[in-house]
């Protein structure tokens, strides 16, 4: 009985499949965080109280190893959103717009407009100011203004009430949201406008797309205070690699300066560049980070039980991610602004109905609201092996191609080597396939790029955000399933172009024994040999190609080592 059942579950899902190859267009719902890292307890983090997010990846399909391809908003979200990496965006910083700065690129939404869908968008889903024209890429990407909650204006003020009952512009900030303006938070009243949205769409066969960003948890950490009691601090730890490695090289390190301007944080007197933080507030930051992502939590699942309740979610496609992530103290680090897994690595889920999970009768529902505060026993674990789970490395730049074919329209073409004249290619992969066929083998050849600028070979005031104009090295990084590589390379912020043998540092991490990226062992090798072949590549050569060719190069020696060992 059962193996004929299985069989009939294989044969509805690959039916499944066909029928959304079949290109019938699907709604999209869009979902984004901001500086959220894989601290959901989809992704293991037994710390975490995120059931709704959860409950999505249990009937989604999560990508385990998903990276940024730089850790910081306007530059990720412009390479996502236009699928094309930040080197042809030309945006490091938040001061330029790609269609005048680089090229005229499509943008995911715009693409989905381009095809008759209403596009709306709803918070933060394209960094705002300069970065997007002041106009969020309206009307480019959208078909109506973008909408941003009300009470965002308050965000940077000083709202936080301190221990001398003064109010204050702190980093840790629980708030009663009864006394804030309007009674309401930034995120609370982006999830009112697109739950209303959802129900006043017009009654037409004109298929939706809505994009709704998160604020929260980018700092300030101005949450509703009730959420602190999921996380007791007496429960709390502190990051299992507080220290700077010893052998981290002083331009990887990223000294937190916009965690420093916080009133409370100047009050602790902390030393310039490394700190540390004392460690009981360490544990605060991490308590307070952890509550924002179940405040987040709370949002996703009002949203998605919205689109539940109005009988949606048999034909939208639901999309989960972040930007980049976080540092929460690993490697005596906070905020995002480097190239380790703890800021680049991020959250991707995809729901499609009849694809990544079946059909729900009239009586089921497929998302219910669960409220953590009062169900906390509430948990949806993603055990291996699960055919819904794809550990092998991805990239942000892969969620345009795979959502639009997903979807039901057809996926950009891969860009050529040199894109900056073609508005709609892609320079990521159509993960679609990953949708049909269970992952069998860790596969040693898919990689991640990210990339980060510093103004100097120090930490420096800037060092973490360089206008590019102060940018002076570029680190370049290689994200494998056994290696993290880092090369930081001398760069020309006026011609954008990089000197791949101006090598300022390296970093090799052999993630097998050294998860957390806490021992470099660059300098291990003898990289002469190995730069001596890459002198010989054209020069056209890209530097993504280059760094693929060294770690392969160093791969294999690391092998040749640990065999002789």
């Amino acid at each position: 009985m059962f193996p004929r059942f299985g069989l009939w579950l294989l044969l509805l899902h690959t039916v499944a499949f066909t029928h959304v190859a079949g290109r019938e267009r699907r709604n999209v719902l869009f979902i984004m965080a901001d500086d959220l890292r894989t601290s959901l307890g989809c992704y293991g983090d037994a710390v975490a109280n995120t059931p709704n997010i959860d409950q999505l990846a249990s009937k989604g399909q999560v990508f385990l190893n998903a990276y940024a391809q730089q850790a910081v908003c306007a530059p990720s979200r412009t390479s996502m959103l236009t699928s094309r990496r930040p080197d042809t965006t030309r945006l490091y910083d938040f001061n330029s717009y790609w269609r005048t700065h680089s090229g005229n690129y499509t943008t995911l939404p715009q693409y989905f407009k381009s095809r008759g869908y209403r596009t709306m968008s709803v918070g933060k889903v394209f960094h705002p100011g300069i970065a997007s024209n002041h106009s969020d890429d309206y009307p480019y990407s959208w078909s109506t203004p973008a909408y941003h909650p009300a009470s965002f204006t308050y965000e940077k003020e000083k709202m936080c009430k301190g221990e001398d009952g003064k109010l204050h512009a702190n980093l840790l900030c629980a708030v009663s949201v009864a006394e804030q303006p309007g009674g309401t938070l930034p995120d609370m009243e982006s999830t009112d406008e697109a739950v209303r949205l959802l129900k006043s769409r017009p009654d037409d066969d004109v298929p939706f797309f809505l994009a709704v960003g998160f604020h929260k948890p980018h700092i300030p950490f101005r949450i509703p205070q009730e959420y602190l009691s999921l996380y007791p601090i007496g429960e709390m730890r502190l990051a299992p690699d507080p220290d700077v490695p010893t052998r981290l090289p002083p331009v990887a390190y990223n000294p937190w300066a916009d965690v420093r301007r916080r009133d409370d944080v100047q009050k602790l007197n902390i030393s310039f560049p490394y700190g540390p933080i004392p460690k009981d507030f360490q544990l605060r930051i991490r308590q307070h980070y952890y509550a924002a992502v179940s405040y987040v939590d709370a949002q996703v699942g009002r949203l998605l039980a919205a689109l539940d309740g109005l009988r949606l979610a048999d034909s939208t496609v639901v999309v989960f991610c972040s930007d980049h992530g976080w540092s929460l103290g690993e490697h005596g680090e906070w905020a995002k602004y480097s190239n380790f897994d703890v800021s680049t690595r991020v959250p991707l889920i995809f729901y499609v109905p009849w694809v990544t999970t079946l059909r729900n009768w009239p009586q089921n529902s497929t998302f219910p609201f669960i409220d953590v505060l009062t169900q906390p026993e509430r948990r949806f674990k993603i055990s291996p092996p699960d055919d819904k789970v794809i550990r092998n490395v991805v990239e942000l730049v892969n969620v345009f191609p795979t959502l639009s074919y997903l979807a039901g329209l057809k996926a950009p073409k891969p860009c050529p080597d040199i894109s900056f004249q073609e508005e709609l290619c892609t320079e990521g992969e159509n993960m679609a396939y990953t949708f049909r066929h269970q992952e069998q083998r860790q596969n040693e050849e898919a990689i991640s790029f990210s990339q980060y600028p510093r103004p100097a070979d120090t930490p420096q005031v800037n060092s973490d955000l360089p206008d590019l104009k102060d940018i002076k090295i570029m680190g370049y990084s290689v994200r494998s399933w056994d290696y993290r590589y880092t090369l930081w390379l001398g760069f020309d912020p006026t011609t954008f172009q990089v000197n791949v043998s101006d090598v300022h540092a390296g970093e090799l991490y052999m993630l097998a024994d050294d998860p957390g990226q806490d021992r470099n062992i660059y300098s291990d090798f003898d990289h002469s040999v190995m730069m001596g072949k890459m002198a010989s590549l054209p020069g056209t050569a890209s530097v993504q190609m280059r760094m693929r060719l060294q770690l392969l190069y160093l791969s294999a020696g690391g092998k040749t080592s640990r065999g002789k060992a």
